[in-house]
């Protein structure tokens, strides 16, 4: 979370497995980091999708070089 967030105290049941699975692979300490940093990467990962959607055949092939 780069920029200052408001956090609201929410309550919700979430399955243990998964749960303890987020929490090692994103490398966070709490449950609360978990789900925080999950739903964070989800939405950036749909604005992400919805951006590779719309400049869909907007680059020409060939006008791009690898580097």
């Amino acid at each position: 979370m780069s920029r200052q967030a408001t956090l609201k105290r929410k309550s919700f049941f979430v399955n243990e497995g998964s749960l303890q699975r987020a929490r090692k692979l994103l490398g966070v300490g709490t449950d609360a980091e978990a789900v925080r940093l999950s739903v964070d990467r989800v939405a950036e990962m749909e604005a992400f999708w919805r951006f590779m959607r719309k400049s869909r055949r907007s680059l020409k092939p060939g006008s791009f070089r690898a580097p």
